[in-house]
């Protein structure tokens, strides 16, 4: 099979044949169901059919049923499947961690569940852990040319779907594990690729990467290399049934980036900007789109209140008189700005941050070398104030009553009782700011992300 033909249905072929083919090369990779010795057990390897098969990953044995008409029965292949769920989890950095009690409920669901997809489930795993191994473990002379076919075989509309349907019954915890995994493996590749051909350009489509242009201490750039964002993006939606239309509604609920995962250890890059739009693919049915107000400018308040209290007390034997004074101090910021925006019938959604002492954007701006020396200038210690505009942790966080109002089309009632389809794309900006470093370097990368969602109108 070429690799153009993408790759066989690993779910059909492993459950009624003891070798398949993979992916054509020479040399080749080929799945095997080997005897485990000594034992009734059986096994699954990925091997490179050189000469001599070399294997590159081992199953765990599991129990050869002599009685099912098939190879392998459906009970088997669940245990295949959490198998390898575990082993893309061990390539990250949870080794020695057991995530098999955590998988039983899926297969408890699967059997309930006679409409799961369950065979596309298991291909989209399995090919993800084969792309694992082909990163850490395949020869050079294999590893290229099937890791090009396998990310473009797992960045289709099936494997988007069978993404999903998967990320949904491992739970939120074990999905953050996964994609931690799969980072680490393709900034690895990524870096190889650089370092061998001096490339740029991001080879994944499962992957933002972001590359930074200019050179940098080389513990810096490593720490930002394999900085990796983590964030939520949630709206709320409703439809509303107008005498003469139909008004769909969208508001932002909760946006969240606010997980840095880093291997280094500097807490150094902070989110400055981030981008939405929102809008249907197909808009012969829309007749308007409206938006709320934009955010007031950033404001800086602060407040004094002194206070002076005196009293006098006959009864003391000495003639006294008692005083006191007292001072407060308020302080409120708001160095967040969120706007709404209208192009065509796309609706665009933006919060970025301004610095609340002059109030320059800092997307904008770029802070003199003076700055980056004063301690306090620039977000120098920006996660230690208690004004901070970012969490602990470096992230942000936008609460839909604060940042942002909704916006709203109006759709042509022959809309009713149909599936409309909306793109939410978007693109956030990260800045490496110095902050307990002494060093004028800065840089700013960003990441995009797009999504299809389906709504029904009625």
């Amino acid at each position: 099979m070429a690799a153009s033909c993408g790759f066989p249905d690993i779910y059909v072929a492993g459950k009624n044949s003891m070798s398949l083919r993979i992916y054509s090369s020479s040399p080749s990779l080929n799945l095997s169901i080997a005897k485990t010795n000594q034992s009734p057990n059986l096994s699954h390897a990925v091997v490179v059919d050189f000469n001599l098969p070399v294997p590159l990953w081992n199953s765990k044995p599991f129990k050869f049923r002599s009685n099912s008409r098939k190879l392998l029965d459906e009970e088997t292949m669940f245990t295949l499947l959490a198998n390898c769920i575990e082993d893309v989890l061990r390539y990250g950095s949870n080794k020695n961690e057991s995530f098999l009690n955590s998988l039983q409920h899926i297969w408890y669901f699967l059997k309930l569940d006679s409409t799961s997809c369950f065979k596309d489930m298991f291909n989209f795993t399995f090919l993800t852990l084969l792309f694992l191994v082909c990163i850490y473990e395949a020869p050079e002379v294999l590893r290229s040319a099937c890791l090009n076919a396998l990310e473009t075989h797992l960045a289709n509309c099936q494997s988007r779907h069978a993404t999903k349907l998967l990320m949904k019954l491992l739970g939120s915890n074990i999905e953050e594990k996964w994609m931690r995994s799969t980072n680490l493996a393709i900034t690895n590749w990524i870096i190889e690729l650089q370092a061998t051909r001096r490339s740029l350009k991001t080879p994944s489509p499962l992957f933002s990467h972001a590359v930074s242009n200019f050179g940098s201490w080389k513990r810096l750039q490593f720490s930002l290399t394999y900085h990796q964002l983590e964030g939520v993006v949630q709206f709320n939606s409703s439809v509303v049934i107008q005498e003469n239309w139909v008004d769909v509604m969208v508001n932002s609920d909760n946006i969240r980036h606010d997980d840095f995962i880093e291997l280094g250890q500097l807490k150094s890059s902070s989110p400055h900007e981030f981008r939405c739009n929102l809008l249907p693919t197909l808009q012969t049915n829309v007749v308007s789109l409206s938006v709320s107000k934009s955010s007031e400018n950033p404001t800086t308040e602060f407040g004094c209140e002194r206070s002076i209290e005196a009293g006098f007390e006959p009864s003391n034997p000495y003639l006294g008189l008692k005083l006191s004074s007292g001072e407060t101090v308020t302080m409120s910021l708001k160095p967040w700005k969120f706007e709404e925006s209208v192009n065509g019938y796309s609706a665009n959604l933006n919060w970025f941050l301004h610095d609340s002492i002059d109030g320059r954007e800092v997307f904008s701006s770029k802070p003199s070398k003076l700055a980056f020396l004063n301690p306090k200038a620039w977000f120098r210690d920006r996660y230690s104030s208690a004004y901070r505009p970012f969490t602990r942790q470096g992230g942000i966080i936008f609460a839909g009553d604060e940042y942002g109002e909704r916006v709203w089309w109006k759709v042509d009632k022959s809309a009713m009782g149909t599936s409309m389809e909306w793109e939410i794309r978007g693109r956030i900006w990260l800045t490496y700011w110095p902050n307990k470093y002494r060093t004028f370097y800065r840089e700013t990368r960003s990441l995009e992300f797009r999504e299809i969602l389906h709504l029904t109108i009625a």
